[in-house]
């Protein structure tokens, strides 16, 4: 199953599904337990990447980073802080020596434990006691001609399911349409076949395989969110199976028109806990996806 560079670059770096849950973020550590010390902090170097994520995602924002400094170790604080300027989480590192390259990975979660809101954020470095520590010029470059290090990043909670050229259809392709016998419990998303899909939300694949009307299809509980998204009339069977683990944004397949399907598109489905015909409740996915669609 392969991907474009545009979309690989979509999916933070994917470039087929592995099956394995994302690496964890860094500890955040703890203030250092003597008084906090620092010296003349300097930033000479720093990169935050990708520019883009997404929870439980392939990649997480990370932040690479080297400090300048008058003293043998210093004591930091690495802020996550949202466009309003409030700090969501902090990392602190004891005794970071200068010159020295040093990493982070935020995993999305803020210090209460929970996902972080949609947004645009940037990392903060400052020492443990003091102001922040002011942003240096790109290495190499005068202060006159480089500009400030760009640390911000976004992360969003959910990604749009299809890669490429789409549109959601005609009447007939929405949430609630009538059919032989039941309504159409999903929204239908028309794209050309063969074209990636990613998973919505990462978490545990409950169900893959093939059915009559679905064809191909796979069903992922989603993390932390109580709903099941459905994938249905892939191309071909997803190499990712019950039990596995999935990432937001990660390869699941391609778009296709296997079982009752007219046409090539993909047709997707959001039920409520407690599952995918398992008590839950289908929901319409048309304004979910519009919202992700926005930003993916």
């Amino acid at each position: 199953m392969g991907l474009t560079g545009a979309a690989s670059a979509a999916t933070g770096g994917a470039v087929t599904p592995s099956g394995s849950p994302p690496p964890p973020g860094s500890p955040s550590g703890a203030p250092a337990a003597d008084a906090p010390t620092a010296g003349t902090l300097s930033l000479v170097s720093a990169q935050a990447a990708p520019r883009k994520s997404f929870y439980y995602g392939v990649r997480y924002p990370s932040l690479r980073y080297e400090i300048g400094s008058d003293q043998p170790t210093n004591d930091l604080r690495i802020d996550v802080v949202d466009a309003a300027g409030t700090t969501v989480q902090s990392f602190y590192r004891n005794d970071v020596a200068p010159n020295t390259p040093s990493s982070i990975r935020w995993d999305g979660t803020t210090a209460e434990g929970r996902p972080a809101p949609n947004g645009r954020y940037t990392f903060r470095i400052s020492p443990q006691v003091g102001e922040p520590v002011p942003l240096a010029r790109k290495r190499g470059a005068s202060s006159s001609e480089a500009p400030p290090v760009n640390l911000g990043f976004a992360i969003y909670g959910y990604a749009f399911p299809v890669l490429g050229t789409h549109d959601f259809g005609q009447s007939g392709a929405m949430f609630g349409a009538g059919r032989s016998g039941h309504t159409h419990q999903g929204q239908d998303v028309m794209a050309e076949c063969g074209l990636p899909l990613v998973a919505a939300r990462g978490g545990k694949v409950r169900y893959s395989g093939y059915q009559g009307s679905a064809g191909n299809y796979l069903v992922i509980d989603g993390k932390g969110t109580g709903f099941d998204t459905a994938y249905m009339h892939l191309q071909e069977p997803s190499p990712l199976q019950p039990g596995m683990t999935v990432r937001t944004g990660e390869p699941i397949g391609l778009v296709g028109d296997t079982g009752n399907a007219a046409g090539c598109h993909l047709h997707f489905e959001i039920w409520t806990a407690p599952g995918w015909y398992e008590g839950g409740t289908p929901l319409d996915p048309l304004p979910y996806l519009e919202r992700w669609d926005r930003y993916s």
